[in-house]
């Protein structure tokens, strides 16, 4: 039963962080693509705000991936996890912790997860489990 909720948590996981990247590579799901994307960071002061983009959209996309698929899952959860700090750093921190206010708290909540994720390790349904042992 743990392995079926590590599955879980990994593709909810996973699929929002895959789309949170084609959101900003692609402009799907109501994204603005990467001119979009690039114009908010440098509003921001991520700079160069383009090139930015990309990096933060195929670490979202890939991340995602890596995560549901359970390969990999250290280097997927670190991926969500600096893409959720930077989120922190820079958007989220100065408007305190609490969601409503825009704050850091659901960054927080993901963090942890993935984080708990990595530690416990991706389950029996995972890519790791199938190559690694």
């Amino acid at each position: 039963m743990i392995s079926i909720g590590l599955l879980l948590i990994r593709l909810i996981i996973g699929i929002s962080f895959m789309g949170h990247g084609a959101q900003k590579l692609f402009g799907w799901f109501g994204g603005h693509g990467i001119e979009g994307t690039g114009g908010f960071f440098e509003s921001i002061g991520i700079k160069p705000g383009k090139q930015m983009a990309i990096i933060a959209g195929l670490t979202e996309f890939v991340g995602g991936a890596l995560f549901i698929l359970g390969l990999l899952t250290p280097l997927a959860a670190a991926m969500i996890i600096g893409t959720m700090i930077i989120a922190i750093v820079k958007v989220h921190g100065a408007n305190g912790y609490w969601v409503t206010q825009n704050g850091y708290e659901f960054n927080l909540f993901i963090i942890i997860v993935a984080l708990a994720v990595a530690l416990m390790g991706a389950g029996t349904y995972s890519l790791d489990m199938m190559i690694f042992n």
